[in-house]
């Protein structure tokens, strides 16, 4: 991504997004953990009602999405303690750029095609006996 889409971007799902979405969706991600994503990589230190908020999501989207970002390590997450009572904020950042996320999905989605066609290969063998 070049500097003037960044520039260009309004925190609001654009058409770029969209389709960075699309295509994130279509490589086997689940759409509300695309959004988020997407999300806190154009705005990383953001808080999960932004998220929800900017992206469309309900609480329970945005939580599920966070969740499972964390648990692959991709984002992290801290508290931040408010000066009055009550629960801290979580902010969530990204845990490495954009990029470096995409080249782990691209391995996964290359040993996952390896994976396949050593089965197809191994099924040709089976059946064509």
């Amino acid at each position: 991504m070049n500097d003037n889409m960044m520039q260009n971007y309004t925190n609001k799902i654009s058409p770029f997004d969209r389709k960075a979405i699309k295509l994130f969706t279509e490589l086997g991600m689940q759409k509300n953990i695309a959004k988020t994503l997407l999300y806190i990589s154009k705005n990383g230190g953001c808080k999960s009602v932004e998220i929800e908020q900017e992206t469309n999501q309900r609480q329970p989207e945005v939580c599920a999405a966070t969740n499972e970002l964390l648990k692959k390590g991709w984002i992290t997450k801290r508290d931040f303690k408010k000066k009055r009572k009550g629960r801290p904020v979580q902010i969530y950042k990204l845990a490495y750029s954009i990029n470096e996320i995409i080249a782990q999905i691209e391995i996964e989605k290359i040993q996952e095609f390896e994976k396949i066609k050593k089965e197809f290969s191994y099924l040709k063998n089976l059946v064509g006996k």
